[in-house]
């Protein structure tokens, strides 16, 4: 069993053990099982140094942390540097977990013990965790599509604002523009400094339908492009089709979860492509001469588009190759 005896240096080791942190800004809550052993301490350097080094000590099976807006990155960083088995899990799949285990409260100390339990009854796979670089490529996406979404929402507001306040609002508008002129640059140079990006924005981009801003969001938010098989990439981006049937009843399929940033980036994609893509534009009409829906033959051009995506940077392909194999 693994014991804590006043909280911190008397760990005793005689069986692996799952870890759960949760983060906050000022503090994190460890629980360990099997043993129960819990402590809270400072989210500072000096103290996730000192938790470093005590886990290494430890036959550790599995840290999980929740994905809490980067809060967590300080620590998981330093997790995985010591080589440690952590894992970014989904706050959702943790708290529908809790409530199939009866925990409906709801405390950090809760959500630690939580994590702990999810981790050694679900055993989630281990996954590489993203390099420094990616990390920042994200934050980049991410703060291009803020700037988009301040600068949609002032631009609605320029349309009915009174006057004494429409002249703040266009010299908002004008500073939005120019931000998002230097987040583009910086996008740019960050693209151009990577060899791999480079090649990979190039056959992502020789695609009809694929322009700049889908190719660089699906190099932020989709990583395991080309490291995946079809039926795998498509769950993860949450375009595969999951039944929903029971006994005699045979429900209709629907697309459910994954990641929405790099869907709604594929459904821009597939509603160009579906226009102006040969390939994907007669898929389309396939379908819609069929009889299925609208949306739904949009989501299976995304499917087919994120499969065709895959393939490309898996084998290193440009699109008027995979259109000559065809």
């Amino acid at each position: 069993m693994l014991e804590g005896v006043n909280g911190k240096e008397d760990w005793i080791l005689e069986e692996s053990v799952f870890v759960g942190i949760d983060v906050s800004k000022g503090t994190l809550d460890i629980v360990m099982r099997p043993g129960g052993s819990r402590e809270s301490i400072p989210n500072q350097e000096a103290q996730i140094g000192e938790l470093v080094r005590r886990l290494s000590t430890l036959r550790v099976t599995l840290l999980m942390v929740e994905a809490t807006g980067g809060v967590e990155r300080r620590i998981v960083r330093a997790l995985a540097a010591a080589e440690l088995p952590v894992i970014v899990v989904n706050p959702r799949q943790v708290r529908d977990f809790a409530k199939a285990t009866g925990r409906l409260a709801k405390t950090d100390k809760i959500d630690a013990e939580v994590l702990a339990h999810f981790g050694e009854a679900v055993r989630p796979a281990l996954r590489t965790l993203p390099a420094p670089a990616s990390e920042e490529l994200r934050a980049q996406i991410a703060r291009r599509r803020q700037v988009t979404e301040m600068l949609t929402a002032e631009t609605n507001r320029l349309a009915h604002s009174a006057k004494a306040v429409r002249k703040r609002i266009e010299a908002h508008i004008r500073w939005l523009e120019a931000e998002l002129d230097r987040v583009d640059n910086e996008l740019d140079q960050s693209i151009q400094q990577s060899p791999i990006w480079r090649e990979q924005e190039a056959l992502l981009k020789s695609v009809p339908g694929i322009g700049a801003v889908i190719s660089r969001t699906l190099l932020a938010e989709l990583p395991e492009l080309g490291k995946l098989n079809r039926k795998q990439i498509a769950a993860l981006v949450g375009v595969a089709p999951l039944n929903w049937d029971s006994g005699m009843m045979r429900g209709r399929r629907a697309i459910w979860g994954g990641r929405a940033t790099v869907r709604a980036a594929l459904y821009m994609a597939a509603l160009v492509a579906s226009r102006c893509n040969p390939n994907i534009r007669e898929f389309h009409r396939r379908l819609r001469a069929g009889g299925k829906a609208p949306k739904v033959a949009l989501v299976a051009c995304m499917r087919k588009l994120l499969t065709i995506l895959n393939a490309m940077i898996k084998h290193r392909t440009r699109w008027s190759v995979i259109v000559e194999a065809q």
